[in-house]
């Protein structure tokens, strides 16, 4: 395997780790005032996220870093042509990591349900945003021969690239409630499961959808397979959830979001940014990829950077792996 395929791959893999890690506390955040009838409730539901959401988010930074660093043609054509989306996606973790630091900080219901508001929409917008970012590298875009996006700044928006964001939002809210099952005890714990069973036929269409939409208009022959999974996972999960089992239905999801991630890259390559208007002009793993010297370089700070990462993220999820509930939410202390 080349360098450039290499990275493709890597690149693919931190995108599968963002969606899979920032998906549950994104859905999580959406389902704040749905599960969480009052205040002491909601603190144990942000309580589910607080240690791991921040650590969760360094995925998309690695994600887009690394596209910059090894693709930078690539990250020249999808981040300026999807340029308005990212930035209200921006936005909105910007107000959802503040929402998280500020709920807290003045004794008052109102001053609470403002920034619970801001949770709920800055946990809702990002993966609508994202998804449709991965729709649109899938998709394409209108490029001319120097790979430059001609068109609106809305051609990133279409009903393809709407669809993979809501696969992604619908997967998230289904995900972040099935977490919660699977973290929390008592009365939430249970209407954690019932809402994640009652979401999900509905919930997961779109990311049933989205992969069979990939595969008919981009894919191989051997992308049918994972984008077959997808549908079969989600029975799955659907299943353990039904069954008590949150557990299993928590590792279907992941086996669900894993799959749909291999179709989406697997019907990508060899391009990264096909091209909506001569596909000559596409953006492929050769063309837009850095030199070898560059590549070469991330190579070995990846191989020594990557298993540190990984190693410190797991053990931060075994540290803070017990369930937790109301009786463990001491009183509020609010700073004078």
């Amino acid at each position: 395997m080349d360098l450039p395929t290499l990275w493709f791959c890597v690149i693919a893999v931190f995108w599968l780790g963002y969606l899979f890690l920032e998906g549950f506390d994104f859905g999580v955040g959406m389902v704040l005032p749905v599960l969480g009838r009052d205040d002491t409730e909601r603190r144990v539901l942000i309580n589910t996220i607080g240690p791991v959401w921040d650590g969760n988010e360094v995925w998309l930074i690695v994600a887009a870093g690394a596209t910059f660093a090894a693709f930078p043609a690539w990250y020249a054509g999808l981040f300026s042509g999807a340029y308005l989306p990212l930035l209200v996606v921006l936005l909105a973790l910007i107000g959802r990591g503040v929402a998280f630091e500020y709920r807290g900080k003045v004794d008052s219901a109102r001053w609470r349900a403002v920034w619970d508001r801001v949770i709920v929409v800055g946990s809702a917008v990002p993966p609508l945003g994202v998804g449709l970012l991965l729709a649109t590298t899938v998709f394409g875009l209108p490029l001319d021969a120097d790979g430059d996006r001609i068109g609106s700044v809305f051609e990133a928006v279409r009903w393809e690239t709407l669809l993979g964001g809501l696969a992604v939002t619908g997967f998230s809210l289904v995900h972040g409630a099935a977490f919660l099952a699977l973290k929390t005890e008592g009365g939430l714990r249970e209407r954690a499961r019932r809402l994640a069973v009652r979401l999900a036929p509905v919930a997961l269409v779109p990311i049933v959808v989205f992969p069979v939409a990939v595969v008919a208009r981009h894919g191989a022959d051997w992308t049918l397979a994972p984008a077959i999974a997808v549908p079969a996972a989600g029975l799955v999960a659907v299943q353990r959830l039904v069954a008590g089992r949150e557990g299993q239905a928590f590792t279907a999801l992941a086996v669900l979001i894993t799959a749909t991630a291999v179709t989406l890259f697997g019907a990508l390559y060899p391009d990264v940014l096909p091209s909506t208007t001569d596909p000559a002009h596409s953006l492929t793993v050769h063309t837009a990829s850095s030199g070898d010297y560059t590549l070469e370089i991330m190579s070995w700070l990846a191989l020594f950077g990557a298993p540190a990462v990984l190693v410190y993220q797991g053990w931060t999820y075994w540290v803070f792996r017990t369930r937790i509930g109301t009786r463990h939410i001491p009183k509020a202390h609010v700073p004078r």
